[in-house]
Order: C-alpha cells, then sequence, then structure tokens
C-alpha cells in the first residue's frame, strides 16, 4: 500500500510522535533533537498533510483514523510509545482505547468539546485557514518578527519570542495549503465527543493541557480525565495550544518520564 514516509532519528526504544491539524513532522522541531538523544522518534505526516496525499476519507476523524491502524499494520507499530499534539493528541488517545499503543501522552487533545465550544472551534480555526491562505505570501515575513507571529497565533501560542521563525513560517504555510483542513474542521466541531476508556493493554497515559489554550480551552481537560481515567492530567503553565512550542524543555521531560 502507499501511505506516509516514516522518519527515524536517534536511538534506543521506539517513540512515534502524531501532528495535529494543518501540521507537519516539523511541528515536532523544537523538541526532536532532545528526544532523539534517548529514543528513536519516528515522524510522519498524516493523509492529506505536508508531502502525504489525501485518500478519499482523510477528510474524517473516522478516516484517519483508518490510515493510521493501517500504517501500524503495515509497519508492526502495535505496542509502540507515542506522543500526539492536538488533533494528534485525539488520533493517540483514540488508539489506546483500540488497545494499539503503549505508554501514551496526549498534548491538547481535540474532541472534548461541547455546546457552543464547538462552533468556536469551527468559526476561529476556519477563518484563520481563509486567512492564511490570503496572505501566504507574506508568511515568511509575519514569522520573522515576535509581534507579528505572536498576533497570527494568537490563539494557538502564549510565548510566540521562543518560536523559530523558518519553523514557524512552514507550518504557517502547511496550515494554509492542507487540502483537508476544511474538511477536518467540519467533521471534527459536528462529530461526537472521543469516547474512552483506554484499553488496558496501554502503558503510561498522560494528558497534557496549556493553561493558556485558547483552541481547546482549558475547561475541556476535566472531560477528557472523565472519559479516560486512567490518565494523569498533567497541567502547562505560562502554555497555550502547542506545549512543543511553549514549553519545549518541559514536554520532552514529561514525554521521557511518561514513556521510560
Amino acid at each position: 500500500m502507499t501511505g506516509p514516509t516514516l522518519h527515524r532519528t536517534g536511538s534506543g526504544k521506539p517513540l512515534l510522535l502524531v501532528h495535529g491539524l494543518g501540521a507537519t513532522a516539523h511541528a515536532w522541531d523544537m523538541v526532536l533533537p532532545a528526544l532523539a538523544r534517548h529514543r528513536e522518534v519516528i515522524t510522519f505526516e498524516l493523509p492529506g498533510h505536508g508531502m502525504t496525499a489525501a485518500e478519499a476519507d482523510s477528510g474524517t476523524f473516522v478516516g484517519l483514523i483508518r490510515s493510521m491502524n493501517a500504517l501500524f499494520d503495515e509497519h508492526g507499530l502495535t505496542g509502540i510509545d507515542v506522543v500526539g499534539s492536538s488533533l494528534g493528541g485525539r488520533i493517540v488517545l483514540e488508539l489506546a482505547r483500540l488497545g494499539r499503543v503503549g505508554n501514551c501522552i496526549a498534548l491538547d487533545p481535540g474532541g472534548f468539546w461541547q455546546g457552543w465550544e464547538a462552533k468556536y472551534l469551527a468559526i476561529t480555526l476556519g477563518a484563520s485557514g481563509r486567512l492564511l491562505r490570503l496572505i501566504r505570501p507574506l508568511l515568511p515575513r509575519i514569522a520573522a518578527h515576535t509581534l507579528t507571529r505572536g498576533a497570527t497565533l494568537l490563539q494557538l501560542v502564549n510565548r510566540p519570542s521562543g518560536l523559530d521563525p523558518a519553523m514557524t513560517a512552514h507550518e504557517l504555510r502547511a496550515f494554509a495549503d492542507t487540502s483537508t483542513f476544511g474538511a477536518l474542521v467540519q467533521d471534527l466541531s459536528t462529530g461526537p465527543s472521543q469516547p474512552g476508556p483506554a484499553a488496558p493493554s496501554t502503558g503510561n497515559l498522560v494528558i497534557g493541557w496549556g493553561r493558556q489554550d485558547r483552541l481547546c480551552l482549558p475547561r475541556q481537560a476535566a472531560r477528557a480525565k472523565a472519559a479516560f481515567p486512567s490518565a494523569k492530567l498533567y497541567w502547562f503553565e505560562d502554555c497555550g495550544h502547542f506545549p512543543m512550542w511553549d514549553q519545549p524543555q518541559e514536554a520532552v521531560e514529561l514525554i521521557l518520564a511518561t514513556t521510560a
């Protein structure tokens, strides 16, 4: 079959990283070198994202899970330790529910919004996507300066000064270019909440949340913990939707401790 290409770096026990909606494998650049000093780190890009072509059902969460199950079967990944961010966080929780993963860290996972929060997600993410497509030629210049970088990433990042401009520009362009972006926003905002619990075969399970997350609001963390009662809930202070961007060293320490 054809599907995502796996990229491996480092040595040690394998660790799979799953990026979020509109992102690419480069979303992990700020934590990858530190993780690779201790683990064999595997990155890839979801169907419809980055260099991976979309499949017929890649505009739905169910379709992405089908693709992930196929990826696990093709590469023998069952039982691997996983980390996911945002949509990737929800994906790894679903894989934990299905009994496919070992130790599991979900960073600010989607799937736990209710009522007006779902409309808020659809409206704000949809508007962000349209804006980024409109200003795409300007994104490298926007990413080069802390003030404009912070304004563009206001909903996602709490510490824009710490971001690498090149990585930021790359991810903003990817956000604008993701072919399944609109379909996934619609599917995620109107679909059911993420069910639990994790399968008994799952190892350590941690749900990490940024205190200043303006996309998946912190109030949703209690729902995630209720759905996955075996999980430990970990709070990142001074942190938005992406702990690996706002608190990279702390994120590395949490990942290594959870998967030791």
